[in-house]
This record gives C-alpha cells, structure tokens and sequence, in this order.
C-alpha cells in the first residue's frame, strides 16, 4: 500500500467555473486520473463541506469494519 496527497483547491481559479456549478468538481476532476495499475480512491473534506461519493464508501467500508472488531455499533 503506498499513500499520495493530492490537494486540489475547491476555489482556486482552475476550479472554481466548475465547482460553482457541481459539488465535488474539484475532487472528481483529480480522480479523473486513475491509471489500471494503481487503485486511486479519493478522500476529500472540503471546507464547504462536500465529500466525493467514493470517499463516502470507504468511509462506510472502514466503519463497518471497524464495527465488526469490536463489536461497537456507535
């Protein structure tokens, strides 16, 4: 497993004609770029507030996981 940051700026001027028109624009865009060689799997906390549908599954994924070990459904 190897990590990478990418930061892409929900308001920077590349972004903003597109993310003052789709939620998520930003982190989509940078997705955008998977290769078949690597899995990327966009975590995005944005300020405004919006999170990438993906990010929201394994987001879900490590929660239901996390509730298996230890038994804990809080």
């Amino acid at each position: 497993m190897a990590w990478d940051v990418t930061v892409p700026d929900t308001y920077a001027e590349s972004h903003i004609s597109n993310t003052a028109r789709e939620a998520g624009a930003a982190v989509n865009r940078a997705s955008a770029s998977n290769t078949s060689s690597h899995i990327f799997v966009p975590v995005t906390v944005e300020m405004a507030g919006t999170w990438g549908q993906s990010a929201i599954e394994l987001v879900q994924e490590i929660g239901k996981h996390i509730t298996t070990v230890t038994e804990d459904t809080r």
